[in-house]
């Protein structure tokens, strides 16, 4: 058998073969390397993905190729997953909570960085971490502009990061700092208010920070009036300058959601129309679309009949159900789409190569899905 996957023109192309009646995610390895791409190209610094946002090893083996030589990890499973694709990769560790037994298994497998937001959570790491490695002291401010914000569970506010920053210095390890500005973040301003307050940090406890993670939350494309990374970048940068000058520390990012969201288009079938016009899928939020209930009513997405043919009716706004016996399955909002829809029919959802695999349940005997391999993803191509 072939060690490389089926490759199809496009969705429509594997729709009218297949006729799936389970979820089927169009991966297209063109849109995911064009991603990486933006990002090492764009960013001044080192370029980390972010793998609890898609673990699939398609992914994780198309970004090697593409380049990409670090992944920000958050659990051992994750560090065996890319020590066994990439063995040579380097690690950062930004969970910044970790039981001893996972310090144990990032030291053993060579663990490159490590974030804290804790003294008890460092003093763990002192205990086991040769010194001289990279410690990053995770901030958390009030900062606005993302669809959900991380500083509630995790990072210290600027005292505490200050007497982190210290301490680390103290016992040996390599100092840098660390934010998360939140996920699906609209607004460049937190990234630079972040930078420059990392800065201000630095220079009251006269630590110099070896580099300056600016963490995730990258906007993806979720629709009209959407961030664009280069806006970001150029925030970035010109926060680094102004803030820390000639001594301004290296820097590294980790994205998930913005390097994987657009290679990925979610393919889901019309199980049944109920006489009001509401729709049941054979995926939902226990599935594919756990994130709708916290990021909003996806945007980008088409209909095609099971032949591949575009429906076009007039609109109509439809509630959408998951297949599962449990009321709550069910997007939040009811969706516009064409008339004309009808059973048997494929709903196309661009942007979901994050947080959708990677959550998805086995509940009611529910969840198992496809992926398909695509030239292409149509959304991008002006074609289905």
């Amino acid at each position: 058998m072939s060690r490389f996957p089926q490759v199809w023109a496009s969705e429509s192309e594997h729709l009218r073969a297949a006729r799936p009646e389970h979820p089927v995610y169009y991966f297209a390895p063109e849109a995911l390397a064009r991603t990486a791409r933006r990002f090492r190209s764009g960013f001044d610094g080192l370029v980390t993905y972010a793998v609890k946002a898609n673990p699939e090893r398609a992914v994780l083996e198309n970004l090697v190729a593409a380049g990409v030589t670090a992944f920000d990890v958050a659990s051992p499973a994750e560090i065996a997953l890319v020590r066994e694709i990439a063995p040579d990769a380097a690690l950062h560790y930004n969970n910044p909570v970790r039981s001893r037994s996972e310090i144990a298994a990032g030291v053993a497998a060579g663990v490159a960085s490590w974030s804290v937001d804790g003294m008890g959570e460092f003093a763990k790491l002192v205990e086991q971490v040769p010194r001289g490695a990279e410690v990053s002291v995770r901030l958390a401010l009030p900062v606005t502009g993302a669809a959900y914000d991380f500083g509630s569970k995790f990072g210290e506010g600027p005292e505490g990061a200050a007497e982190l920053l210290t301490a680390v210095a103290e016992a040996g390890f390599t100092p840098s700092m660390t934010f998360h500005p939140g996920t699906q973040c609209a607004d460049p301003a937190a990234w630079a208010h972040y930078v420059e307050t990392c800065a201000a940090i630095s220079r009251a406890t006269g630590v110099r920070l070896a580099r300056l993670n600016v963490g995730g939350g990258f906007p993806s494309d979720r629709g009209k009036g959407a961030t664009a990374l280069e806006e970001v970048f150029d925030a970035i940068h010109a926060a680094r300058d102004a803030a820390f000058g000639a001594e301004a520390p290296g820097l590294v990012c980790e994205p998930g959601r913005a390097m994987v969201a657009e290679a990925f288009t979610l393919g889901l079938q019309v199980k049944a129309e109920r006489a009001c016009g509401s729709l049941f899928l054979n995926d939902g939020i226990y599935g594919a679309l756990a994130e709708a209930p916290l990021m909003g009513a996806v945007e980008r997405l088409r209909v095609v009949s099971p032949e591949g043919r575009r429906r076009q009716g007039a609109p109509r706004a439809r509630v959408l159900y998951g297949p599962t016996c449990d009321s709550i399955d069910r997007l939040p909002e009811p969706i516009d789409l064409p008339g004309d829809v009808a059973e048997g029919d494929y709903i196309l959802i661009d942007g979901m190569g994050a947080y959708s695999t990677a959550t998805t349940t086995r509940f009611n005997g529910y969840g198992a899905y496809e992926v398909a391999t695509v030239r292409r993803a149509g959304h991008r191509r002006g074609t289905l």
